[in-house]
């Protein structure tokens, strides 16, 4: 005889929340649902957003029994505990209740399926007191499928509630959200986790160490139904033994965090061979390089909170035990060096991530970080600099770590380098045994060429060019192109911007001109309408200039001679320099001639062929 198949029950479903007293870690929540429940102040509908496993659909089917149920007797209403014997209750947590209705809008998104939805609130509720509406991942719902449902949920019948569940709550349209009681579920905080696990594991028989909790815990995420999916496959991987942390991080890929604060101190003292070796070894022993990465990640992050807040890390059951092994490296390293390692990390997160081979990509993050790791910073440099000649440095270039009495001690936060640079010690350019004095520094692109006053503009386009000068290009096109000038004087300018010119144009124009004459400057903006702008004067002068030389005969003889030519550009020329004259009219076919046939001049005035 065949005996019957149990289906084992994952912790997931087994362990779900039945009453709001067991959700854990939403205590605003449970407490405005509750006060609601209990003066019978219940909206008509709800909508619970949050990341993955924090509870929603949870909370949802816990909403429905509460508001359905009628107590052992059948003679109770609506409570914030709900009895779990009425015959509401059962089959509500067996989710066969015809009244509560559960619908996926992943699967279900069109108007057809909310029509068919919404038809049925016509009908009151068969048995129960309220017939539920409970849509999960409400988002994936198209737009007309919410155009459908927007007047039944502003005005639904006295007995329907909705409550509605979402990851991804700006995708629902706010005329929905309005509509709408909002709960935001929050991620479940590791202690609490760890208390939840520890209370499933007595329940079950299993014996789990509180380290492999925490690791479990810190691998949810904040989600409680992520951290039981782990703790069920970590019981199916010991089997009948205990659950050591070994075990956990074995399951998870994760490294032991003293190999990972090794790993750490090794590469920021610059020693990128013992940092491989450290990886190989890591590796080797099932850590995922993806993951190694990440723990260093975490461990900069968790150092630099601790050099800010030396609290930092108090009431996480993880970080509390490794603050006496991160204090010394939190005063020992410098801001800007962690803040280096971080960014240097997170970028070399998206590669391993994208490499063909992740632990050849973790390697070369390692050695990158290793040879920048005792390079001095941007503000040592430019204070050894500004000091004048060289600073003095031992070779920075990375080797094999000292040991024995003689190896290098943490270095104090003064020294704004990596592990192993002595307080106090500047930066410098080895070179062998000399030391090469660094290039003076370069001005920046938008630095002015000097500090002088510059001399107080007489005219506007005169501001124009002092703009220029000073390397305002955007500033300056603004000036020519959308600006009519009104009025000008020394010390005021009247104009009238166009739509296309920024907002902050006249406040820049009269900050920078007093700046840089010493002048106080009044910009004003007029209704007048003003000058054309430079562009289009200049662009005027183009044309009647083009016009011009148009006229000329011998131009006019080219044109016939080669039909579909155009006169692509008009330059002005000049007589000897030292005689400082315009050349005369008659002059201009000589200058014609010369330009013509010199293709790769840009200021030439040329004719060619199809308009060249």
């Amino acid at each position: 005889m065949t005996e019957p198949v149990t289906s084992y029950r994952v912790l997931a479903r087994k362990y779900r929340p039945q009453t709001f007293a067991e959700v854990i870690g939403q205590e605003a929540m449970v407490r405005t649902l509750s006060n609601a429940i209990a003066t019978g102040r219940i909206a008509h509908a709800f909508i619970l957003t949050g990341v993955r496993g924090v509870g929603k659909t949870t909370t949802a089917r816990i909403i429905a029994r509460a508001l359905n149920c009628i107590g052992p007797d059948g003679t109770g209403g609506p409570t914030v505990m709900p009895c779990g014997e009425c015959v509401h209750c059962r089959s509500i947590a067996e989710d066969r209740h015809v009244d509560v209705i559960e619908m996926d809008a992943a699967s279900r998104t069109g108007v057809d399926d909310i029509r068919d939805l919404t038809e049925g609130m016509r009908y009151r509720p068969v048995s129960a007191r309220y017939k539920i509406y409970i849509i999960d991942e409400v988002h994936m719902l198209s737009k007309n499928a919410f155009n459908a449902l927007l007047k039944t949920l502003e005005e639904p019948p006295p007995d329907v509630k909705f409550v509605f569940a979402t990851t991804e709550v700006h995708r629902v349209p706010v005329t929905v959200l309005s509509r709408c009681q909002r709960f935001s579920l929050r991620r479940v905080p590791i202690d609490q986790l760890v208390e939840h696990y520890r209370h499933i594991a007595e329940a079950e028989g299993i014996t789990v160490a509180p380290a492999a909790l925490g690791l479990i815990a810190r691998a949810a995420d904040g989600s409680v139904r992520d951290g039981l999916s782990l703790l069920d496959q970590a019981i199916a991987l010991s089997g009948e033994e205990p659950i050591e942390d070994a075990a956990v991080r074995d399951m998870l890929g994760i490294a032991d965090r003293a190999l990972v604060f090794d790993l750490f101190e090794t590469v920021l003292e610059g020693d990128a061979a013992g940092a491989l070796d450290r990886m190989d070894r890591l590796y080797e022993g099932g850590a995922d390089p993806l993951m190694v990465l990440q723990d260093l990640l975490e461990l900069s992050h968790f150092v630099t909170r601790l050099k800010l807040a030396p609290e930092a890390g108090i009431g996480d059951p993880l970080e509390e035990g490794e603050r006496e092994r991160a204090r010394p490296l939190a005063a020992a390293l410098s801001m800007p060096l962690l803040a280096r390692a971080w960014q240097m990390l997170l970028k070399g997160l998206e590669e391993v991530q994208a490499a063909p081979s992740p632990a050849q990509a973790a390697q070369m993050v390692l050695v990158r970080l290793a040879y920048v790791a005792d390079l001095p910073v941007p503000a040592d440099l430019v204070r050894a600099l500004s000091e004048g000649g060289p600073a003095t440095q031992p070779s920075s270039a990375p080797g094999p770590r000292a040991s024995g009495p003689h190896a290098p001690t943490l270095p104090s936060p003064a020294s704004g380098g990596g592990l192993g640079r002595g307080a106090g010690e500047t930066p410098a350019v080895q070179t062998g045994a000399l030391a090469i004095a660094a290039p003076p520094p370069q001005p920046a692109l938008n630095a002015p060429p000097s500090t002088e006053l510059d001399p107080v503009p007489q005219s506007f386009a005169e501001t124009v060019a002092l703009f220029d000068k000073r390397r305002e290009a955007v500033i300056a096109a603004h000036l020519k192109a959308n600006v009519r000038l009104v009025s000008f004087e020394v010390g005021r300018i009247e104009m009238r911007p166009t739509e296309a010119a920024p907002t902050n144009l006249t406040n820049q124009l009269g900050q920078f001109l007093s700046e840089w004459t010493g002048t106080r400057w009044i910009v004003a903006v007029s209704q007048a309408a003003g000058m054309p702008s430079l562009a289009e004067e200049e662009a005027r002068r183009a044309s009647a200039l083009r016009h011009e030389v148009a006229a000329h005969p011998l131009v006019r003889a080219v044109l016939e001679t080669f039909p579909g030519a155009t006169i692509a550009a008009v330059r002005e020329r000049f007589v000897a320099a030292d005689a400082g004259i315009e050349a005369a009219p008659d002059d201009l076919g000589d200058d014609i001639g010369d330009d013509v046939g010199e293709p790769g001049s840009d200021d030439a005035a040329s004719a060619g062929e199809d308009g060249s």
